[in-house]
């Protein structure tokens, strides 16, 4: 009898949570191994059809702490914001066993798990809610911003912007080929990815939207973003902070006013 109480009342959470916009867990079958990832479903939809943001950790993050500090629902309500969880990979920099969480770094590393990961949830989340297809971003940090600029170039078609994170391409991973645009943070201090590891692949951005070197002040993302305009309607944003190897506070606002602007159909 405790056993079925307890199920009705994890149930009726799981409802009140949905209803009110909380982040939920939901799991995909993908070749075989188990993926989960946290979703926040939207009261409501401007013009019935909702934008959908993919938020991914770093390495050895994990999908909650993703949900709780970077809570793309309480900045942006209409959005469908979905927080996946990363299995065990080996990091570039740190954890060369492979111990902790993270991301693939290029095509064919772990097998595509993360690439076809995203083709499920998109695949899914489209069919089971109203999301308007022109209107999917990606941000993440660390190795989810690598993973970030590994979706740009590989599933440039179902992304109207990218947002990363101190993050760059990983060695080996082609580059994009298809102007999108793009929002990247870095700290000048990042001791783990250097800024002039982030400054070529800021200047590779440049090139491939084809934008103008010199930036001017992004209104939108405050005193620390600069917009670099392009002729291609792909900008490319900068947000600099002082920090180091972190997501610095304030810079979600600037990226879901950054997704706010772009759509796969319109552009800006």
């Amino acid at each position: 009898m405790n056993s079925i109480r307890l199920i009705l009342v994890s149930w009726v959470i799981a409802l009140v949570s949905v209803a009110s916009g909380a982040p939920v867990e939901r799991t995909w079958m993908v070749d075989g191994t188990e993926r989960h990832a946290l979703i926040s479903v939207p009261d409501k939809h401007v013009g019935g059809r909702c934008p959908l943001v993919f938020v991914f950790h770093g390495h050895g993050g994990t999908m909650r702490h993703a949900a709780r500090t970077l809570s793309v629902e309480k900045l942006w309500p209409e959005a469908l914001a979905v927080y996946p969880q990363g299995l065990p990979t080996p990091g570039a920099i740190t954890d060369p066993e492979g111990t902790r969480p993270g991301w693939q770094k290029t095509l064919g590393d772990q097998g595509d798990r993360d690439l076809k990961f995203v083709d499920a949830m998109v695949a899914t989340l489209m069919k089971e809610y109203p999301v308007d297809a022109s209107r999917v971003f990606a941000t993440g940090h660390s190795n989810g911003g690598a993973f970030t600029y590994l979706l740009w170039a590989e599933r440039p078609a179902l992304f109207a912007a990218f947002a990363p994170s101190s993050g760059m391409l990983g060695r080996g991973a082609r580059f994009p080929t298809e102007p999108r645009p793009v929002l990247h943070i870095a700290g000048r201090n990042d001791e783990l990815v250097k800024f002039e590891w982030q400054e070529k692949a800021i200047a590779l951005d440049l090139r491939i939207n084809r934008c103008s070197k010199d930036g001017v002040p992004w209104p939108k993302g405050g005193k620390e973003a600069m917009i670099h305009y392009s002729k291609v309607n792909a900008p490319v944003i900068t947000w600099i902070h002082q920090g180091g190897h972190r997501y610095p506070d304030g810079a979600m606002n600037a990226v879901v006013a950054f997704f706010k602007s772009y759509d796969l159909i319109n552009g800006k």
